[in-house]
């Protein structure tokens, strides 16, 4: 059981990690463009859309290590 828990701090501490580097400057400079996404600006929808999918990973992660 140890194995398993010492396997979703690691998976959890790399999803912390690509979260800060989809958070920082360098790749959030690649959304702020004068475009619309069905009619929403880019950057907004771009940020909406990594923070949703960031929460769908951490619930993934969670639920697929919770014990039966």
């Amino acid at each position: 059981m140890q194995h398993a828990a010492e396997l979703l701090t690691q998976r959890l501490v790399a999803l912390f990690a690509v979260a800060l580097l989809l958070f920082n400057f360098p790749l959030l400079v690649l959304w702020d463009r004068d475009a619309t996404l069905w009619g929403l600006p880019l950057f907004p929808a771009a940020l909406f859309a990594i923070w949703a999918s960031l929460i769908a990973a951490l619930a993934w992660l969670l639920e697929s290590s919770a014990p039966d």
